[in-house]
């Protein structure tokens, strides 16, 4: 499974799942923009692909707003002519708790970040895949959007919200030879991790969220990125609308 010559943006890639996508992406073949609103991480990111030999540069980027997500496609088209694969994998969420203790700013970031990024993301991605006659999108959704827990009642609703967006888009643009596909991780130790246990994260926090996963372990950046490097790739090219769960057995 190769990903040789092609072009790919990954959003949150400093960090947690995105780091693990877009290194893996790399180590595939394809040209990578790492996109994050964490300079720290997402140079860091960066520089160490460089030093394998491969290509990639970063763009800070604020995926919930109009002009970070323009700025965010222009860079890969002006570093690498064109884009093949938008990788929606930036994230947020609110501390797992009574639904009613959420306010109303967390709310609002909550949705800019994981719903109206795709609609930014959309707006400014498909004109540039339609030109080049195709592409992928894919979204980092999550198994909340399939089997919720309670305490996470918001983030478990933008997550089913991208779930929904994704297989619409994936209909529209399929005339287009857009794939739009998506990935549902189960929990993973990432920098959301302590909120959605709702407490520090530590060995015994983890422990109750394993035992409602059937192989007996969370998910790593290397699953998700797995995932993702294979719809991305040619191989899953009759591939779209597909929200492929990476949970272990968690929503069986």
């Amino acid at each position: 499974m190769s990903l040789t010559g092609k072009v790919a943006i990954v959003t949150g890639g400093g960090s947690g799942f995105g780091e693990g996508i877009a290194r893996l992406f790399a180590e595939k073949g394809a040209k990578v923009v790492v996109a994050d609103i964490n300079d720290a991480g997402g140079e860091r990111v960066t520089a160490e692909i460089k030093a394998t030999g491969a290509e990639a540069v970063y763009v800070h980027a604020d995926v919930a707003t109009d002009a970070g997500t323009a700025g965010m496609i222009k860079a890969a088209t002006d570093a690498f002519g064109r884009l093949d694969v938008l990788v929606n994998n930036a994230g947020y969420t609110h501390n797992r708790g009574p639904m009613t203790d959420v306010d109303e700013a967390t709310f609002d970031k909550v949705f800019d970040v994981n719903v109206k990024s795709l609609f930014w993301a959309a707006k400014h991605a498909v004109p540039v895949f339609r030109a080049q006659k195709g592409g992928v999108m894919i979204n980092i959704a999550s198994t909340a959007a399939v089997r919720p827990r309670p305490g996470l009642v918001w983030y478990n609703g933008s997550k089913g919200a991208a779930v929904v967006i994704t297989k619409t888009m994936a209909v529209e643009l399929a005339p287009d030879n857009i794939r739009v596909c998506a990935v549902n991780p189960v929990m993973g130790p990432t920098g959301l991790t302590s909120a959605f246990l709702g407490q520090p994260d530590t060995p015994e926090a983890r422990a109750k969220i394993i035992e409602t996963i059937p192989l007996g372990r969370l998910s790593s950046a290397r699953d998700v990125a797995e995932a993702t490097a294979f719809l991305a790739s040619d191989a899953a090219s009759f591939l779209t609308g597909v929200c492929m769960e990476v949970d272990g057995g968690r929503c069986i």
